[in-house]
């Protein structure tokens, strides 16, 4: 396929052919030359029906769908995906470029149609940002013989068509009345079919979203478009400043030890498959053993994505207000160290998607550890706390003095690859899904690696706790935990997760969040354990609440700061009530 599409770019001339020598009596006809409008209109059609074909399954389930207006509905549809990739393809079907922006359009339609059909998903513009940001591990995660296989039956035989037909050339002038007849002849086939079944197709429009990320591959040039005009809408030739004000509250003119607070930003964590949090299998036991842990049952993400969700929750915007922004802020971690912390950023993943880009991080998975990094380049989660001392030990002594944070970005329970992100030690449940193609798996045993990864999770949360506790003599000691989205596991026959936010399930948004506070933290906080397992037992947090939350705990103190989005602020508050004296003012 790479040298049918090489021949495709390189040789278009051949397009517009022009005068040839007469051919030899004997040898065969030469091919007639089509014109091109007929170019867009099969290949048109190749890719609204072939190429469709989740769209056409999901319309397949749609409410009435066997009726004779069913039917209808579903050939107007058809029609009307046809007649917008003509209209797409008119506006580039010149000589030089109509092979190409064609041979483009179908493996783009043929890579987006193996997605929709392998994992269930939508593509959108934050899809796309999502998969131009993984890097080549999880990619290759992706990789298999059955995308091979998709791929190639939807785009060789279109593409090997394109290399042999010949295309009639055109006048400049001819050409561009003929496009411009196309483009109209096509707008006019769409709203004829519109008005055809106007009232059915708006109302499945409106009630059944997902349709419209699923018709391909306008999906994708939609997203494409959308990604490549955000410069228009969002100014990203600079950083807008944030938390320059900040400032260490009065409790560290008293304060005999420095906090010390760890930040796990943890990856593709389901709420519901948390033993902690309910679940029937026993997923967290060495969490779940615990009596000082606070975990948040009702906690939910600010995208469905790692490219969404953790720019925002570092965010002080909250997820209407970054997703409306007119310009990129610093993040969390930047105001932290402009009121003096010392800030430690370690990763385990594919990066801190610009969050930490002003402090740098130290990334752990290319490290070589036989134990820990059993594929190259992929490390477990443990590998972040091999050698932390020494990298806390080398920020800067007044800062650390202050008090200290650490970030350690987790890969988690990342997908499609659920059986690597657990050790033989960690595989409680069995047999479990070794494939990337997980529709070839049962769907428990899908349920059973991803359980495994959450097994791995609980051991690598209770190191860190245990790493904390060593630190008691030293530091005020606190871990707070926090997913940055969740993950399907086959529900409605959907895999891994990046839906639109507004269409995506619960599974995708669901998150966990563990708080753990020293007694040293407590009493620097006001904000008592018991307190906060009562009051965040069932109330409704999100990302939103993260910013605002760690700078309470720190007591930092900025105009960014926001104390009702701050989840301890209800029991600091209730603690200053129960110390203020009888009959005497309160500070609340």
């Amino acid at each position: 396929m790479p040298l049918i599409l090489q021949r495709l770019l390189l040789s278009h001339a051949a397009t517009g052919a022009g005068p040839r020598s007469p051919a030899p009596a004997s040898s065969a006809p030469a091919p007639r030359h089509l014109h091109p409008a007929w170019v867009v209109v099969l290949i048109s059609a190749w890719l609204a029906t072939a190429c469709n074909v989740p769209l056409w399954r999901e319309v397949a389930e749609l409410p009435g769908h066997g009726s004779a207006r069913g039917w209808a509905f579903a050939a107007a549809f058809v029609v009307i995906v046809a007649a917008g990739n003509a209209a797409l393809l008119s506006l580039l079907a010149w000589r030089g470029t109509l092979k190409p922006a064609a041979a483009v359009l179908v493996v783009m339609a043929a890579f987006g149609a193996y997605f929709m059909l392998a994992y269930g998903i939508a593509i959108d513009a934050s899809m796309l940002v999502n998969v131009l940001q993984t890097d080549a591990h999880e990619a290759g995660d992706l990789l298999g013989w059955r995308m091979a296989g998709t791929v190639l039956a939807l785009a060789v035989p279109p593409l090997a068509w394109l290399y042999r037909t010949p295309v009639q050339r055109l006048g400049g002038l001819r050409h561009a009345a003929h496009n411009g007849a196309l483009l109209l002849g096509a707008i006019a086939v769409i709203v004829v079919c519109l008005l055809m079944v106007f009232q059915d197709f708006a109302s499945t429009m409106r009630n059944h979203t997902k349709l419209r990320y699923l018709i391909n591959p306008l999906n994708s040039v939609y997203a494409l478009g959308n990604i490549a005009t955000r410069p228009l809408r969002i100014d990203t030739s600079k950083l807008l400043p944030l938390g320059r004000d900040a400032r260490l509250g009065a409790s560290y003119a008293v304060q005999k030890q420095p906090p010390l607070l760890v930040l796990v930003l943890g990856e593709t964590g389901r709420s519901g498959n948390f033993g902690l949090n309910g679940y029937g299998r026993g997923t967290t036991p060495l969490l779940s053993a615990r009596t000082d842990l606070v975990s948040a049952r009702n906690a939910w993400s600010c995208g469905t994505s790692t490219a969404a969700s953790v720019p925002c929750m570092f965010s002080h915007l909250g997820r209407t207000g970054y997703e409306a922004r007119a310009a990129n802020f610093e993040s969390l971690v930047d105001v932290l160290h402009h009121a003096g912390l010392a800030v430690l950023w370690v990763d385990n993943q594919s990066g801190c998607k610009g969050v930490c880009d002003r402090l740098g991080d130290t990334n752990t998975s290319a490290l070589q550890d036989p134990a820990l990094c059993p594929t190259r380049g992929e490390c477990l989660d443990r590998i972040m706390l091999k050698d932390l001392d020494a990298r806390i030990a080398a920020l800067p002594a007044e800062q650390r003095q202050r008090g200290t944070v650490v970030v350690l970005h987790q890969i988690g329970s990342h997908g499609p690859a659920y059986s690597k992100r657990s050790s033989s030690e960690h595989k409680k449940f069995l047999p479990e899904c070794t494939s990337t193609a997980l529709q070839e798996c049962e769907r428990q045993q899908v349920v059973n690696a991803y359980d495994n990864s959450i097994v791995e999770t609980d051991f690598f949360l209770d190191s860190v706790l245990k790493w904390l506790s060593t630190r008691s003599e030293q530091a005020q000691t606190a871990m707070i935990y926090v997913a940055d989205h969740g993950e399907s596991l086959g529900e409605n026959n959907l895999y891994l997760h990046g839906l639109p936010y507004a269409i995506a399930p619960d599974v995708q948004k669901h998150v966990p969040w563990i708080t753990w506070l020293s007694p040293a933290m407590q009493s620097r906080t006001g904000a008592a354990t018991g307190c906060l397992q009562q009051d965040l037992a069932e109330r409704r947090i999100t990302h939103d609440n993260y910013f605002h939350s760690v700078l309470g705990l720190l007591d930092v103190t900025t105009g960014a700061y926001n104390p009702d989005l701050d989840m301890f602020t209800a029991c600091r508050h209730q603690a200053q009530a129960m110390a203020a004296p009888p009959g005497g003012s309160r500070r609340l």
